[in-house]
């Protein structure tokens, strides 16, 4: 399957426009359930264009559960990314709020969003 292809059907799967933001990295499946593992693309915010930034890893992995697929629970496993400020010496992150705004989005990509929202931290 070639990578349009692939992108295509993923996005059956996904809440619409985690595949701007996320590349899912694998996939585990048992006996009732279906876990997806995502991480956020090094895209720098729109926010800090203008800064030097330069990506300092992820935060901890968090967990949301999405639709069920073939009668199996699916949980999104998500890793969001941190970047240093270079020109501010703090540690900055996506502000989803922010992508929302003037954006044309389903309710599912706004629920998503909003949930991973709830993990926004400044403890690491």
């Amino acid at each position: 399957m070639d990578n349009k292809s692939e992108r295509d059907f993923l996005s059956l799967l996904l809440p619409q426009g985690v595949l701007d933001y996320f590349t899912l990295l694998h996939f585990t499946q048992m006996d009732k359930e279906i876990c997806l593992y995502l991480d956020e693309k090094n895209i720098i915010p729109e926010e800090y264009s203008k800064d030097k930034l330069i990506s300092k890893g992820f935060f901890d992995e968090i967990t949301v559960q999405d639709f069920p697929l073939r009668g199996k629970a699916v949980f999104l496993r998500i890793r969001r990314r941190r970047w240093l400020n270079l020109t501010t010496g703090q540690t900055v992150f996506r502000d989803w709020d922010m992508v929302a705004k003037g954006t044309r989005m389903t309710k599912e990509f706004a629920s998503f969003l909003k949930v991973i929202s709830r993990y926004t931290s400044g403890k690491q």
